[in-house]
């Protein structure tokens, strides 16, 4: 029972620190302004990440092309790792590193928005998408852990969970995808 305890007493201390923390709430709350204002004009939000941090960007897309607290219509939102057969092609073709970056070179418009998540902040395959963005005009949001590793250096906005323990930043991540994604679908489906 102690390591139970333990467990979701870290997670409550990595949510405490955000939730302590005035600047990083401005962030996740600029960070919803930037998708709110793509979306208006017409932008598509892309997330990517590696392994649990994929299945978060899936998820968290899925809020926003689905739906979150009620109907509305759908947003335009995708997962870049979706298509296993681009996937694997790409990666055996060109290399892992680039499977990101191809993929939104082809599908990727100024004014988009890509959300890059990984808790180490250093997966070679969202830098190389990063610089793609940088050459077409998307906005780059990252989700990593405390350091923010190569990707502060290269993101328009940092969400750095304080924490160096990967499941304690994933569950924080979700928690701010979800944050994200209610300010959202609040601002651009605001309810009577």
């Amino acid at each position: 029972m102690n390591r139970i305890s333990e467990s979701i007493a870290q997670s409550i201390a990595a949510k405490q620190s955000i939730l302590d923390n005035p600047d990083f709430l401005n962030r996740i709350q600029t960070a919803a302004d930037i998708i709110i204002e793509s979306l208006r004009n017409g932008g598509k939000i892309h997330f990517c990440g590696n392994g649990g941090s994929a299945a978060d960007a899936q998820h968290l897309a899925a809020e926003l092309s689905g739906r979150f607290y009620y109907d509305r219509p759908p947003l335009n939102a995708e997962a870049l790792h979706c298509n296993t057969s681009y996937l694997t092609a790409v990666g055996n073709d060109y290399g892992y590193e680039h499977i990101f970056a191809r993929l939104l070179n082809g599908t990727g418009h100024k004014g988009d928005v890509l959300i890059g998540i990984s808790t180490s902040g250093n997966s070679k395959n969202i830098l190389y998408a990063y610089d793609v963005c940088k050459e077409k005009g998307i906005k780059t949001i990252s989700m990593t852990g405390a350091t923010g590793g190569k990707m502060k250096e290269v993101s328009d906005l940092l969400l750095n969970v304080p924490s160096t323990d990967t499941p304690r930043i994933q569950e924080s991540h979700i928690m701010i995808g979800h944050i994200i994604c209610e300010l959202v679908e609040s601002a651009l489906f605001p309810k009577d």
